[in-house]
């Protein structure tokens, strides 16, 4: 299973940490040997919890020409006509992607294209099933353009538990659809913008995949 290389420091750490406690338990609190066990398993199992959420999995990517696919794996939760004032200053379609801790959280491109702008927000932590954090959390927005009529905005949103937007696009970069674009760190949302003549393929309920899930076609 490949790691997140932005999990490998995290994830180091903890294990000394575990593997250190462990050690100054066995040397020198010899606690019974249940609550030795149950600590260990306890310490174990967040650590494993930890490895799993930085995982990312090898995926085939579903090339779909005129098709959007998910940046994102989770939930949608929210399927609308929005006024985007960002990037766009109309309206657009947006189909929203609740990521929980168990879900793999490495982004994706969702359409091949030019990365016309980048732009990151500072904010609030609020619940990121929450409509407001959309613009009111600390949020990071990436434009593809591939063509005039063919622009997506996705927009990374931190939740209530992620403190940390990580975004390896820059303006002018030419991206393939699937390819990696970075990650949000434990629980998390991403908005996407569509034209409003996009044929919407997902509703709310939904379960999606990254490089996978068909969201809209063109």
């Amino acid at each position: 299973m490949k790691i997140q290389k932005e999990g490998l420091p995290i994830i180091c750490i903890m294990t000394i940490l575990i593997a250190v406690i462990l050690c100054f338990d066995f040397l020198f609190l010899s606690l019974h040997w249940c609550v030795s066990v149950i600590l260990s398993i306890a310490l174990l199992a967040f650590l494993y919890m930890i490895i799993r959420f930085f995982r990312n999995p090898k995926r085939i990517v579903n090339k779909t020409e005129d098709g959007i696919l998910s940046p994102a794996d989770g939930t949608i939760v929210n399927v609308e006509k929005v006024y985007e004032k960002e990037y766009f200053k109309d309206e657009r379609i947006i189909v929203s992607i609740f990521m929980s801790a168990h879900n793999v959280h490495v982004n994706s491109y969702p359409i091949d294209g030019v990365v016309d702008y980048v732009g990151y927000h500072p904010g609030k932590y609020l619940i990121a099933k929450l409509p407001k954090s959309s613009t009111d959390n600390e949020h990071n927005s990436v434009v593809v353009k591939q063509s005039e009529a063919r622009v997506v905005l996705f927009r990374q949103i931190a939740g209530f538990v992620a403190r940390r937007i990580v975004c390896y696009a820059e303006p002018g970069m030419i991206v393939k659809q699937g390819d990696e674009m970075g990650m949000i760190k434990f629980g998390s949302r991403v908005d996407v913008f569509l034209p409003l003549d996009a044929t919407v393929e997902v509703k709310i309920g939904d379960s999606v995949r990254s490089k996978k899930s068909v969201l809209a076609y063109f």
